[in-house]
């Protein structure tokens, strides 16, 4: 009997279940939502067609989970504390929002901070958008990075390592730096102080980033939970085009804006100016810094053309 070689069979692997968005919706609590229309219109960013029916079936879900980790975070840290035989404090719950620019994220953390801020046990909800820790344009020009705002080296990393290990440690309050999307910059004498909060949502284009190659602890590390936004990169692509267009006839037109000198562009001219930003600098971030992080989240929310969640990815435990 003849023995030929056989080619083994591909297993495909992954971290994550996959779970649809009817599936998804089944395990919302049994509530209706807590948000009316005008809360999310409040909460809704340029281009996001967030409405009702996507909270209920995808973020009131979510936001349950949540509070579940973070129920069970504090009481891992009670039981650990109790156990070394210390009296036990309370830590802030940690959560990040990495994806795209464009992709909705800071839609996404606004509204988690809504929803987990309606759960008793979780009624103090703090967000902090690592805009606030870019370096001022000033230094990014002087190291002649300015074009790459929003890369990874764009940021001071060591200040919002400092700043989420303050907060996570229990300091009574913390102060973060403010960017305004309007001057395009830091500003100088604004904070936004968090003063010891149940649960902390940092949100940022890449928070997931992994320790420099010097080692030491990365932001990433000192998250609870991590969620990451998702989509096809011709689907970003088309949102942000459609948000510049937007902003370009809208809050370009203010004298005060950094982008004024765009206001007067033709439809033409704008569709080419947003297309040479979106090669020259958030499509070569997606891929080369954003999307590599993906994997590292605790879950995934993947979003289709419509600009509404499709399907679920959850770190298995």
């Amino acid at each position: 009997m003849s023995s030929e070689p056989t080619t083994p069979i591909a297993v495909h692997t992954t971290p994550f279940v996959e779970i649809s968005r009817d599936e998804w919706a089944e395990l919302a609590p049994t509530t209706s939502s807590p948000l009316t229309e005008a809360d999310i219109e409040s909460l809704r960013g340029l281009g996001d067609r967030l409405d009702l029916k996507e909270v209920e079936d995808v973020y009131l879900p979510l936001s349950r989970l949540l509070s579940i980790y973070a129920a069970g975070a504090r009481k891992l840290h009670a039981d650990t504390t109790n156990f070394l035989g210390q009296r036990a404090s309370t830590t802030p719950f940690v959560i990040g929002v990495a994806g795209s620019v464009a992709v909705g994220k800071s839609t996404v953390a606004r509204l988690l901070q809504m929803l987990m801020a309606r759960w008793e046990d979780t009624p103090r909800v703090e967000l902090v958008t690592t805009d606030g820790f870019l370096y001022p344009n000033a230094e990014l020009s002087r190291r002649g990075i300015l074009n790459r705002k929003g890369f990874p080296e764009s940021y001071d990393r060591r200040a919002l390592l400092r700043f989420v290990s303050e907060v996570k440690s229990g300091a009574t309050e913390v102060s973060a730096p403010v960017y305004s999307h309007l001057s395009y910059d830091i500003l100088p004498d604004e904070k936004i102080v968090v003063r010891q909060p149940d649960v902390l949502i940092v949100e940022g284009l890449n928070v997931l980033q992994p320790p420099t190659s010097g080692g030491g602890l990365a932001v990433s590390d000192l998250f609870d939970f991590t969620v990451y936004v998702d989509a096809r990169t011709p689907d970003i692509e088309s949102w942000y085009q459609e948000r510049f267009l937007s902003l370009q006839r809208s809050a370009f037109s203010n004298p005060d804006s950094y982008f004024h000198r765009y206001a007067e562009l033709t439809e033409a001219e704008a569709r080419a100016t947003a297309e040479d930003f979106w090669n020259r600098i958030n499509r070569p971030n997606l891929e080369e810094n954003i999307r590599p992080t993906r994997s590292r989240a605790t879950l995934v929310l993947r979003k289709a053309a419509n600009h509404a969640v499709s399907t679920v990815l959850l770190r298995k435990i």
